[in-house]
């Protein structure tokens, strides 16, 4: 009881006092965090005291592309733990290849009755991906939000990180270490923030069409996209992931190349463990915390029935210089 009675204040950042009267049904706690603790009781596992047992929680999808790229854990961290806060519980939707797709699990929410939804990647980001399940949601009038640039006309809140800056931030970083060959690893053509990404280089620098690759946003899909850049001549090599960033090191070592001194890379995102790879990551820093918050009570002011504006809440990157950058080697 004891530990229960800990581990439910710590998630809720309440006293242990609090979490108790909530249990024992004693007045004196706040609606929202009374909610908050019968949330925490669902999220860490514990059964609800028989009393509240008939009261359900309110439940918010959180739907995710996949796990393996440690950005979504990190923002289903972040966001979770924000909801769980206010007494909202999160369901944790995965992709997975061959599996349930997004729209079944926009099909599985609306059949629990969600207060809400939060999509931290996913098909709207691809302009020519399927939406008709987001109209769906749009339709049912089901508060909805979008964590990083989506396509135009879906009418929902959103927090991005500013693609273009962060371009801006890695561009300038190779060109000050006298990189004069730059080419970006970026996703598919339809994919928005690869199209900002792009857009924010030519503007900055220049970029010929055979320095710029496409890729599927893996470790393979890196190593491949870069492989073709470095046969081109490319001496910097910016990606629109971490995951990418580390194949094109791959890519990079299996032709006997050396990073950073004959091949630099920079990364994008900051995701866990980069600051342990060989060489540690130059990546670009997506502000996680800030943004899964802001994200949060955009969700959580629509539920209770307020006003949210419908533009686009941009976030500044900060880059982050580690060992996989350094003046090229002059032949």
């Amino acid at each position: 009881m004891t530990r229960r009675l800990a581990e439910v204040a710590k998630k809720v950042g309440v006293s242990e006092a609090t979490v108790s009267r909530v249990l024992n049904g004693k007045p004196g706690v706040s609606e929202s965090t009374r909610q908050a603790v019968l949330s925490a009781l669902d999220v860490l596992g514990y059964e609800r005291p028989t009393q509240l047992r008939g009261e359900r929680a309110r439940l918010v999808g959180l739907v995710l592309p996949e796990l393996q790229n440690p950005i979504f854990p990190a923002f289903a961290e972040v966001i979770g733990g924000a909801l769980a806060q206010l007494g909202l519980t999160p369901v944790l939707c995965t992709q997975t290849t061959g599996g349930v797709s997004e729209a079944d699990y926009v099909e599985l929410l609306l059949q629990q009755q969600v207060s809400g939804v939060v999509f931290a990647g996913g098909l709207y980001a691809q302009a020519d991906a399927p939406h008709d399940h987001y109209r769906l949601l749009a339709d049912r009038k089901i508060p909805v939000v979008l964590v990083n640039a989506s396509i135009e006309d879906l009418g929902f809140p959103g927090v991005s990180c500013d693609d273009a800056v962060a371009v801006e931030q890695a561009w300038r970083h190779l060109a000050s270490l006298g990189h004069e060959r730059i080419g970006l690893v970026l996703g598919p053509a339809d994919h928005v923030p690869s199209a900002r990404k792009l857009a924010a280089a030519q503007a900055v620098g220049e970029l010929p069409e055979e320095h710029v690759a496409r890729a599927m946003f893996s470790i393979e899909g890196g190593h491949a996209a870069a492989s073709r850049l470095i046969d081109r001549g490319v001496t910097g090599i910016i990606c629109a992931s971490d995951p990418l960033a580390l194949g094109a090191i791959r890519a990079a070592r299996r032709k006997g190349l050396d990073v950073p001194s004959q091949v630099s890379v920079v990364g994008y995102d900051d995701s866990a463990f980069m600051n342990c790879t060989e060489p540690p990551l130059t990546t670009v820093r997506q502000p996680i915390e800030a943004m899964g918050r802001a994200a949060v009570e955009l969700l959580n002011t629509q539920i209770n029935g307020g006003f949210v504006t419908r533009e686009e809440l941009l976030f500044e990157p900060e880059l982050v210089v580690r060992g996989s950058t350094a003046p090229p080697t002059r032949s």
